[in-house]
């Protein structure tokens, strides 16, 4: 009875059933919970592919997750093509690695000889999907192109940097969100072959991402253990670590570390300058820095489609359906000023 009586947006569900929103991803969840935290009208158009449409008074935006109609098409292939980011960031006088286009076996070398350790990634790909790091012999580097060619014909070359993996999220350039992600690692037992650690973590990332991170038994993986001197049905020694990916993306087992308060100026400042040279209102940048305190750093890519759920406590969503409708920031707020500007007084 006292449910019944005290009816509200947490018990809810219990008198509606799941609303067509309980399918969507995490990614595009956040931000249909903010909006109708905010009052606006929300339509699912496609929950298995994080399509939906907001709508307040006169005012309508479709998005794909924080992709929404406010990102024009030119900004958006601007990111997707690696070569055109580059190029574009280049421009504007920002940090970047040496790039060039995968070429015959010769070319390849060549570069390879003059950096001594590289990348390979396809020119439009996403999720960290046919991307290796740090590549050091002819055999290795061939063997990645082959495989990044399974997403896009069109396969890069870049010089190799270490440091940490920091993504910085920038919406209506202003840095909302900054984080360090780490690649995915298991901790053996002394006991569990490799493998089956990969498998136990992947379960345990799967369930804690709504389904969005594993990490994957592919070749890169087998080429991390190899290099470490390890393979699958290894048993790692009890309280060792191992890192089984070297690119840190969510999808593929990553971890995030929230540093959003750490950040260097220089890196607020240089993550602006690429969102205002790419002309994208929302976008996650991934640069590679020696810590996230420090002002030295190097950009690799800029992704239009960045997902906010990744970033909490930072208020990702809030700062995105503030950029989508001005006038819908809560009332909340401007209470919550007038008392604060009480309290001082």
């Amino acid at each position: 009875t006292f449910t019944v009586k005290r009816k509200n947006s947490f018990n809810q569900p219990l008198f509606l059933g799941p609303a067509p929103e309980a399918e969507l991803n995490p990614y595009a969840r956040i931000i249909v919970d903010e909006a109708r935290r905010r009052g606006i009208e929300i339509d699912i158009d496609d929950a298995e592919a994080g399509l939906f449409t907001l709508t307040q008074g006169g005012r309508r935006v479709r998005c794909r997750e924080s992709l929404s109609d406010l990102t024009s098409a030119v900004s958006m292939t601007l990111c997707q093509d690696k070569q055109l980011t580059h190029r574009t960031l280049a421009r504007a006088g920002l940090n970047l690695p040496a790039q060039q286009l995968a070429g015959s076996p010769q070319e390849n070398a060549a570069f390879l000889k003059r950096h001594g350790s590289l990348v390979v990634k396809p020119v439009d790909g996403e999720q960290g999907h046919g991307v290796s790091v740090d590549l050091r012999n002819a055999e290795d580097m061939e063997e990645a192109i082959r495989r990044a060619r399974q997403f896009d014909q069109r396969v890069l070359l870049e010089s190799f940097h270490q440091g940490l993996d920091l993504r910085v999220v920038v919406i209506g350039y202003e840095v909302v969100a900054a984080a360090v992600r780490r690649p995915a690692e298991v901790i053996g037992d002394g006991s569990h072959s490799i493998g089956e650690l990969i498998e136990a973590q992947s379960r345990r990332r799967q369930a804690a991402t709504g389904g969005e991170s594993r990490i994957p038994l592919d070749e890169e993986t087998q080429r991390c253990l190899r290099d470490a001197g390890f393979e699958l049905d290894s048993v790692l020694p009890q309280g060792e670590r191992l890192a089984v990916r070297r690119t840190a993306n969510l999808h593929t087992g990553g971890t995030l570390e929230d540093v959003t308060d750490q950040l260097h100026p220089e890196l607020k400042e240089a993550a602006v300058r690429a969102a205002r040279a790419l002309d994208i209102p929302v976008v996650g940048l991934d640069l590679l820095v020696p810590g996230a305190d420090q002002p030295d750093h190097v950009f690799i890519e800029a992704n239009e489609r960045v997902g906010l759920a990744n970033h909490h406590p930072q208020p990702t969503a809030e700062r995105f359906i503030d950029l989508l409708f001005p006038l819908s920031q809560n009332a909340n707020l401007s209470g919550a000023t007038h008392q604060s500007e009480q309290e001082r007084k």
